[in-house]
């Protein structure tokens, strides 16, 4: 019997984990009229190898669209579709640009290994080109007197429909753009770019323009919520210092010119003033006596 490693070796080219060869996502969705991207991965050892991007499930059949062997156009924009090898990051990308619904289907990017016996390896996705609507972000949160935009897109059959905003509930709010393809007042702001963008901007937000609005470009539509949430407010705190008993300073009127009758019936006392720092009905005044520990208070 082998060893379970012999085994575990000879099972190695049938596990797809370890196999470095194309990989690519397995479905896109795109609208009408929009142009889509798609990257196809592949192992090191396909570094310098042509890569292709051709239609169909089969190689045998499959209809060649864009290779890396072929030359690139002066003007890649104009192009409908196009290919980019990147053997640094080992990923090369294709570009189809304004899809049209019969561009829906079956697609395949490929490693040209060339020979007899060996076969090019090769990734395959299905792509759908859609017929309608899409919003760049159907959920939005601005500050109260702040302003939020909204990009709705549609498709190539809707350029010439008629583009509007409406709050969810409430159809005599909807707004309609001008024959330029624009509206604008002092809450909203909606422009039409006559290509496939509808971007409509809510000016100086109030807590009330909370909830549900629809874009809509002829009979299709698609849902924004927008949450408007309240402005940050600053409260000033005012302080009063109290005065410590450390700050609290009293001072004693100079005292009365002292006689020599009396200096001298009282020349042994020295005398001295102590005072605590506080308030003066705490205050008290002390002889200190140099002849007795008794201390006399007044």
């Amino acid at each position: 019997m082998l060893p379970p490693f012999i085994i575990a070796l000879s099972l190695f080219p049938f596990f797809p984990a370890f196999h470095c060869g194309v990989t690519t996502e397995g479905e896109h969705t795109v609208m009408e009229g929009q142009h889509l991207t798609v990257p196809c991965h592949y192992g090191p050892q396909y570094a310098g190898y042509v890569k292709y991007w051709c239609r169909g499930k089969m190689r045998e059949f499959c209809s060649s669209l864009a290779r890396t062997d072929e030359p690139r156009s002066a003007n890649p924009a104009e192009e409908e579709v196009s290919i980019f090898d990147d053997p640094v990051q080992l990923v090369f990308t294709v570009t189809m640009s304004n899809l049209k619904e019969g561009d829906s289907g079956w697609y395949m990017c490929g490693v040209e290994i060339g020979g007899m016996w060996t076969a090019d390896d090769v990734a395959y996705t299905n792509i759908k080109v859609i017929h309608g609507m899409s919003v760049v972000n159907s959920f939005l949160i601005g500050e109260e007197g702040s302003s939020i935009t909204v990009e709705c897109h549609y498709s190539e059959r809707c350029r010439e429909s008629e583009k509007r905003w409406c709050r969810s509930g409430d159809w005599s709010s909807c707004l309609l753009t001008d024959s330029d393809g624009r509206y604008e007042d002092t809450s909203v702001a909606i422009s039409d770019d006559r290509t496939r963008t509808l971007t409509i901007t809510l000016k100086k937000l109030q807590m009330r323009d909370t909830g549900w609005y629809l874009c809509f470009a002829g009979r299709q539509q698609k849902d924004v919520h927008v949450l408007v949430t309240p402005r940050p407010t600053t409260t000033v705190a005012s302080v009063t210092s109290t005065p410590t008993a450390s700050q609290s300073v009293a001072y004693l009127p100079a005292p009365k010119p002292i006689s020599k009758e009396s200096w001298k019936s009282h020349s042994h006392i020295l005398e001295s003033m102590l005072m605590y720092p506080g308030d003066l009905h705490h205050s008290a005044l002390v002889f200190l006596n140099r002849d007795s520990q008794n201390v006399p208070m007044y």
